[in-house]
């Protein structure tokens, strides 16, 4: 077996060769009281772990799985053995600081003690009985999710309140949810909630209208409007609602009866949201698309046209939500004329034990019968019980001031890195709390960045137009930030020598 590559030697920071012409000017990072004069770290110039240097093992293996797996991931050469919090090691030991997160997933870091314990504990009482009879743990997880978005906001629900019961309790009624076996799953169930939801609007408004003598709308209402760069799965269904070609073309024709309107667009709402609309699904940070945020004002007018038409907003915050941003929803921090009907969730609900779910306000669920949806998996008590832990945990008051904090330091530290390589860094940071992306003047360079970050035991992800994409676990601490930083400082190094030949 292979010794773990050290982690190379502390060295002075030294300033950019003239023949980079960076402009460079100081800045001081907060929250921090270190301050960056000039410099690029240099620390990690040197990679560590090489992505061409796979042991023979490695190699055997990788080949045999090849053999029997298909493979739709472009994926380097090496093996994820184990986990710690925000590092993973591969099957020879070298360590890697995780910044990917498991795409948002990994909430409370790999291998979390507490979610041991716990899935230890419920694995020797039960894991599956189905949804044919109630089990100790779905409801459970049901009532802390209700209660919890009433005590920190959204839904309808203000935050930040004088009292935690000011939005009155979970027992008081208003929301409902209902549990999936993943994100996907969840946009699918609430595009059929939509769809319903509609029927049953447009059958109130015919008969409103047939009351009062006035002309009501004939068309069915069966439209659904999602925005371009928007990813909301893969499934027929949710793959309809996502508008990038290179998820959509290969699949094609897809479920009729989706519109294409454009983030932030107010101005193009009233065309796109109709009298035919049954519903929106929006993300407020589109993440895949590559940390694109809805405006306030944009959100507003959404909502108030989904008002004026009957049609219901949906929230996908399968990956911004559940603390991420430093709040317990992405939208929960903002005015409630804000806020949507339902919020489709998963990632990090259950740190990486499958399940998903969809928030709904009374008015939705009222209209969903017995027999309208179903499924096989979702709501069991081995998930359910690990989500309660996990949802306890991160909506605590103290957690979510971390990932703020912490967010607020990574998000300072990338902001300088226009001003050190503008050749390469389009502009500042996007996104916020622990959901960032760092734009690129070129896809080519965020592709490098992220093998020449691997290469130096970071890993980092791509996503939408040329950004690279921090969403790591919401326990990182500012010293890994700190480290993922100084990372992305070499590798910038690297990669503006590469360009100009050095």
């Amino acid at each position: 077996m292979l010794a773990r590559s050290p982690a190379p030697a502390r060295l002075t920071r030294l300033a950019p060769s003239s023949s980079l012409r960076t402009s460079i000017r100081l800045a001081t990072i907060a929250p921090s009281s270190r301050t960056y004069a000039n410099k690029a770290c240099t620390d990690y110039l040197t990679p560590t772990h090489l992505d061409d240097h796979v042991p023979q093992d490695v190699q055997l293996k990788l080949k045999r799985h090849a053999a029997v797996t298909l493979n739709t991931y472009a994926r380097p050469n090496f093996i994820l053995a184990r986990g710690k919090g925000c590092k993973v090691y591969d099957s020879h030991d070298r360590e890697f600081l995780d910044v990917s997160g498991g795409i948002a997933v990994n909430a409370l870091g790999h291998a979390d003690d507490g979610v041991a314990k716990i899935l230890q504990d419920q694995a020797r009482k039960l894991v599956h009985n189905s949804n044919l009879w109630h089990n100790e743990w779905s409801g459970e997880l049901a009532y802390l999710v209700v209660q919890k978005t009433k005590e920190l906001g959204g839904m309808g629900y203000p935050a930040g309140q004088a009292s935690p019961d000011a939005n009155g309790s979970a027992d008081d009624g208003g929301l409902k949810v209902f549990f999936t076996n993943s994100g996907t799953e969840s946009n699918e169930g609430a595009l059929k909630f939509m769809r319903k939801y509609g029927k049953y609007a447009s059958a109130l408004r015919n008969a409103h209208g047939a009351e009062k003598g006035v002309a009501a709308p004939t068309e069915e209402k069966v439209e659904i409007v999602s925005f371009r760069d928007g990813f909301h799965g893969r499934s027929m269904g949710a793959l309809s609602a996502t508008w990038q070609d290179k998820y959509q073309a290969p699949f094609a024709p897809l479920v009729p009866g989706f519109v294409p309107a454009t983030l932030n667009d107010i101005d193009g709402i009233n065309a796109a949201v109709t009298e035919k609309t049954c519903g929106v699904i929006v993300e407020p940070i589109q993440g895949e698309g590559g940390i694109l945020e809805a405006s306030e004002e944009f959100l507003r007018a959404l909502r108030k046209r989904c008002d004026e038409v009957g049609a219901l907003l949906v929230y996908d915050e399968i990956q911004c939500g559940l603390g991420r941003t430093g709040s317990f929803w992405a939208h929960g921090s903002m005015p409630v004329d804000c806020h949507p009907d339902v919020v489709t969730m998963a990632k990090p609900l259950a740190n990486g034990i499958p399940i998903g779910a969809i928030l709904m306000k009374d008015k939705v669920a009222d209209v969903i019968k017995i027999g309208d949806h179903g499924t096989t998996f979702g709501g069991q008590p081995l998930q359910t019980r690990v989500a309660h832990h996990v949802v306890s945990r991160i909506s605590a008051p103290s957690f979510l001031t971390h990932v703020e904090a912490v967010g607020s330091y990574l998000h300072s530290r990338l902001s300088v890195l226009p001003t050190l390589f503008p050749r390469l860094v389009a502009g500042p940071p996007r996104g916020r709390g622990l959901i960032l992306g760092l734009p690129f003047k070129r896809d080519e360079y965020v592709q490098r960045i992220v093998k020449l970050m691997r290469e130096r035991g970071v890993l980092v992800l791509s996503c939408g137009k040329q950004t690279v994409r921090f969403v790591p676990s919401l326990t990182l601490t500012e010293h890994e930030a700190e480290k993922c930083v100084d990372v992305l400082e070499s590798a910038l190094l690297t990669l503006d020598r590469e360009s100009e030949g050095i």
